[in-house]
């Protein structure tokens, strides 16, 4: 196999470093294992960023989702350590992560998990007429 998965995260230099921008990715195919049961559960893992000094690039990160497949992990924990991880490894002005899980046993779990730089407010929000 070409690919192997993997924990860790490779980053890029920020080309705009100077202006707040959002970067949002999406991951639909998200899954790990119920530490109860061993079976797999799957999410959307929703995230959105405004970069300060580095960028995540992607591949690797495709490869640290799929490191996940084959862990135990409750919902709550694996999206935690997922912001964790990522503001580990590019230092974000502000991140959020959501993990939308899929329904099992007739329940459907979302986790959001945030984190914001000390010394990073938010712009004020733009009203167009």
């Amino acid at each position: 196999m070409p690919s192997q998965p993997s924990k860790q995260l490779e980053t890029f230099e920020n080309p705009d470093p100077g202006r707040d921008y959002s970067i949002q990715i999406s991951v639909p195919e998200f899954t790990c294992l119920c530490p109860k049961t061993g079976q797999p559960d799957f999410a959307t893992i929703e995230l959105s960023y405004v970069p300060d000094q580095l960028c995540i690039e992607l591949k690797s990160l495709k490869m640290y989702v799929w490191s996940f497949r084959d862990e135990g992990a409750f919902h709550e924990a694996v999206t935690n350590r997922i912001l964790d991880d990522l503001v580990q490894a590019c230092s974000p002005r502000f991140m959020r992560v959501k993990a939308e899980f899929n329904v099992r046993g007739g329940i459907y779990t979302t986790v959001v998990a945030e984190h914001k730089a000390d010394d990073w407010r938010p712009p004020d929000p733009v009203t167009l007429p």
